[in-house]
């Protein structure tokens, strides 16, 4: 067993695809990443080609990678020495790898393995916890003014509230052609109360009947209004008007607020996620 890398991204998906869509929820960021690139192009998270990755035996995939810099490399479970021997195979290709996003105890075991490796540290950027949608209870009450979808004409005021997500949750990257190609989907709603934005929220496309809620964000200013959840509750409806089976979404366990917002509309927990970042 061994991993194999490439940047080609037809031969990734042909090669990792029946273990990414065996279990979509889990692999609901590689899924969309993924799609991302085969419908829009490798160059739309970044300038620098995206690295990919998977660990076969017999010729079926057992675990695989996906790194579009800057953003941390993803991971799937990593099996057996997987782990340890993606460690071994990125420092053999002098791969510079920044931070590793995945399932808490798969990124622990790489974080180990490259450390040996490399001797470098895994610091916590961000402990996430993935939720799935059992039924959608909507707000009561909602809040005042109303949902609807952002249109190409919105694009300066959804690009400064993707900003502000951005600074707040210590995203890299622009993140313009996302947003551009999202709002040519029609995949971002607005709250709007007397005709101002007032919060923010997206969905992924439809893959394999499931669609990922994010971001979400309503401005400092205007928190504590109920604007977040309303705002969240009609993505949500949105995504299962588009024929999604299952909706689901990433919490930061560092926000008490979202957690139990997020429960109330009908969330429930799937798994936690961790974000490592790797220091000298």
């Amino acid at each position: 067993m061994a991993w194999t890398f490439t940047t080609d991204i037809e031969a990734y998906r042909d090669a990792a695809d029946t273990l990414l869509t065996a279990q979509p929820v889990r692999h609901t960021v590689l899924l969309s990443v993924l799609g991302n690139l085969v419908r829009i192009g490798a160059g739309v998270f970044g300038d620098e080609p995206p690295l990919c990755g998977w660990w076969s035996q017999g010729g079926i995939a057992r675990a695989a990678v996906l790194q579009t810099p800057p953003y941390p490399m993803l991971v799937t479970a990593l099996p057996g020495s997987a782990a340890s021997q993606l460690a071994g195979a990125l420092a053999d290709r002098r791969a510079t790898l920044s931070a590793v996003n995945g399932a808490e105890p798969d990124v622990s075991a790489f974080a180990r393995a490259w450390s040996q490796v490399t001797g470098r540290r895994g610091m916590v950027s961000q402990r996430q916890r993935l939720y799935q949608l059992g039924e959608l209870v909507t707000p009561e009450p909602w809040p005042g003014g109303a949902a609807r979808v952002a249109s190409s004409a919105d694009r300066a005021v959804v690009m400064s509230l993707h900003d502000g997500f951005s600074a707040e949750t210590g995203q890299s990257g622009s993140g313009a052609r996302l947003v551009d190609d999202r709002l040519a989907e029609r995949q971002l709603m607005l709250w709007e109360v007397a005709g101002a934005p007032a919060a923010m929220a997206g969905m992924t496309a439809v893959i394999c009947g499931v669609a990922r809620v994010g971001p979400v964000y309503t401005p400092p200013e205007l928190r504590g209004r109920g604007y977040g959840a309303a705002v969240t509750a009609a993505i949500t409806q949105l995504a299962i008007d588009r024929g999604a089976q299952t909706v689901v979404l990433f919490t930061d366990l560092a926000n008490p607020t979202s957690n139990s917002i997020y429960l109330r509309l009908g969330y429930r927990p799937v798994e936690d996620r961790l974000i490592l970042n790797f220091i000298h």
